[in-house]
């Protein structure tokens, strides 16, 4: 028989790096989850993108068991590692803050093609170039 499915929480963690603090402890505490069985799980799962921003999806089930999927890292979180950058510009209109090749693009694109509704790695890579324009860093090249 299958588990009865009693919440979603969506959140966004740093790879390794997961803590009871908030926010995994204040999303979890109220479905009963045993928030330090999956800081353990989370952290072991993530070590290699140690300090990198991901997104997470938790199912937790009515005998307070939980599953969960990690997500491919953000857009921007991954364009500011590209072009070497702390963050985007407040201005991307007038303020440029790095650049970055459209073989990076691609590269960022066929990370991230699941998690993205994009029928081919072209219009995925347009879709980052656009979050690229939209935070100040040119695409070159």
């Amino acid at each position: 028989m299958a588990k009865e499915l009693t919440g979603q929480i969506k959140v966004q963690i740093k790879g390794g790096q997961a803590t009871p603090a908030p926010p995994v402890g204040t999303a979890l505490g109220p479905h009963g989850v045993n928030i330090g069985q999956f800081v353990k799980e989370f952290n072991d799962r993530t070590r290699e993108l140690n300090g990198m921003t991901v997104p997470v999806v938790i199912s937790v089930y009515k005998d307070r068991s939980f599953d969960f999927i990690i997500k491919s890292p953000p857009a921007a979180v991954l364009l500011k590692q590209a072009a070497g950058v702390a963050q985007g510009a407040a201005n991307p209109l007038k303020n440029k803050v790095g650049q970055v090749t459209q073989a990076q693009l691609n590269e960022i694109a066929e990370r991230k093609f699941e998690d993205l509704n994009a029928p081919s790695i072209e219009q995925a890579a347009k879709m980052i170039a656009g979050t690229a324009r939209s935070m100040g860093i040119e695409v070159i090249g």
